[in-house]
């Protein structure tokens, strides 16, 4: 049961190109907005479940790297800035 009253302005066109496709389909300009919004909001939801799953797989990738990166240098992230500095300075002849 419907109890719910959403307000909404339009164009003039929209208005009239609903009111036509609600008289072609013998429904409610109502019927026709929820079943539009209905649909929306279904897409929008696969869209989303995609989305999950897409996060899932490039986290699943992330966690086979992590931890694996190696150095023979114990202090290296203590030293990164200078390194930087340095390898720029060689590349730009600085």
């Amino acid at each position: 049961m419907k109890t719910e009253v959403y307000t909404l302005r339009m164009s003039r066109d929209l208005k009239e190109a609903l009111e036509s496709e609600a008289r072609r389909e013998k429904v409610s300009i109502a019927a026709l907005l929820d079943r539009g919004a209905r649909q929306l909001l279904q897409k929008d939801s696969a869209q989303a479940t995609n989305d999950d799953a897409e996060q899932r797989r490039l986290h699943a990738q992330a966690r086979k790297a992590i931890g694996k990166i190696a150095g023979v240098n114990p202090v290296r992230t203590e030293s990164a800035r200078s390194l930087i500095r340095e390898r720029l300075a060689r590349r730009h002849g600085a």
